[in-house]
């Protein structure tokens, strides 16, 4: 897959440095409009799959610009984990697009997340196809964990997910609430902020 060839996506960068000059933000220019253009080509020809592989290529890319607290990781060498629930296709996607890859030395794992599972452990959750009852459980349990909350949906986005996807002119981009973000006390690169399609500072 070309997504997993390019410099950018294999080289995300620590994120404590400060940022120096634009060419990080140019990065992530470049990346939008390569991930637009796929999407749009998805959407001409087989609209779903190529759609899939940009939301994935996004949520591994969003593990590489945010930082946890201290005590999210059990061992210097624990893996980072993105749970997905409600897409069991974008999880089986993303589960290809990871492999052999990793997020600031730590290697990735994918979970397919259902409904009643402990959210403990995961530090990345997408939000899918789920019913309305789901979600608002999930969220709830999200809140008392350093979990980054990733939906599709603006009504999920409403109900408190920190960034959700949303389509911009055939192109796939993304929104981010800074207050659930900063409630499970997460912090987003700035480089990352400028990435996105728009920021609400107030929250959901």
């Amino acid at each position: 897959m070309a997504i997993l060839n390019w410099t950018w996506w294999r080289h995300p960068g620590p994120l404590r440095r400060p940022v120096r000059g634009g060419h990080r933000s140019l990065r992530w220019g470049w990346l939008l409009l390569l991930l637009g253009t796929l999407c749009a080509e998805a959407r001409a020809q087989v609209p779903g799959d190529l759609e899939r592989q940009v939301k994935a290529a996004y949520l591994y890319k969003f593990a590489g610009y945010v930082e946890w607290p201290d005590g999210s990781f059990a061992r210097p060498d624990s893996p980072l984990v993105i749970g997905v629930a409600g897409a069991d296709a974008l999880a089986e996607q993303l589960e290809l697009s990871v492999a052999g890859h990793s997020v600031n030395g730590r290697a990735v794992q994918v979970k397919k997340v259902r409904r009643g599972d402990a959210l403990a452990g995961l530090h990345v959750l997408y939000l899918g196809a789920l019913d309305k009852t789901a979600l608002q459980e999930m969220l709830a349990a999200s809140r008392s964990l350093a979990l980054l909350t990733v939906s599709d949906s603006d009504e999920v986005y409403a109900m408190g997910s920190m960034i959700n996807f949303v389509m911009a002119e055939e192109k796939v981009r993304f929104d981010v609430a800074l207050k659930p973000v900063a409630q499970a006390h997460i912090r987003i690169s700035a480089r990352m902020l400028l990435a996105a399609y728009r920021v609400q500072t107030g929250g959901a």
